[in-house]
């Protein structure tokens, strides 16, 4: 995870090297716990959600306290599930481990846990895209670690995930009439010079 990524002035997220957004979800309440300044380290908010074939994004309408986005690398995200409750929204919950800068430990960061609630209309496109995207992630990743066992073991990089093919299976989405998502067909902003190497701050 990482907090507050790079916008541009409309919302959209700076894309890595080789992402490819797939789509995007309005009218969403996104909670998401060990946030520092938030009211009981939990921040939650009213906004939008990016999924692409790296990460998950959820960027607020308005931003509260130090609370704008929040990023979540696919390869990061585990324990996902839907649930459907007799009394209240349908929703995503799961867990994210932290996006660890270089020079730092492990050990100073914890899981996070999040929740994507569906506040307006279905979610009978996002669900599906979302569940069979991080499957296609994980497996890629399965075959990239078992190639490479032999070298030293690190966490998995993020970014991996962009080569995952997802082009076919945006093709073959099915769009749910009563779900307010929105597919792309075209990439929202292919201007190579802006895309970003790394999950890091690069010096200038």
């Amino acid at each position: 995870m990482a907090l507050n990524p790079n916008l541009y002035g409309n919302g959209m997220p700076v894309a890595f090297v080789n992402e490819m957004f797939v789509l995007i979800r309005d009218g969403v309440e996104f909670e998401v716990d060990k946030i520092p300044g938030a009211n009981g380290g939990v921040a939650k908010a009213k906004g939008k959600i990016y999924l692409s074939n790296v990460r998950m994004v959820f960027v607020a309408d308005k931003p509260k306290d130090n609370f704008v986005a929040f990023d979540m690398p696919l390869l990061y995200v585990h324990g996902e599930k839907f649930n459907q409750p007799i009394f209240h929204c349908n929703n995503i919950s799961g867990f994210v481990e932290p996006v660890v800068p270089d020079d730092q430990h492990r050990a100073l960061y914890s899981t996070h846990s999040f929740k994507i609630l569906f506040k307006e209309g279905g979610c009978g496109t996002f669900v599906p895209l979302f569940f069979n995207l991080i499957k296609s992630v994980r497996q890629y990743n399965q075959q990239f670690s078992a190639a490479a066992a032999a070298a030293e073991p690190r966490p998995a990089d993020p970014l991996r995930a962009a080569e995952t093919p997802v082009d076919e299976m945006m093709r073959c989405a099915y769009v749910d009439p009563n779900d307010p998502t929105r597919i792309f067909l075209q990439q929202p902003n292919s201007d190579s010079q802006l895309r970003r190497r790394t999950y890091h701050p690069q010096p200038e």
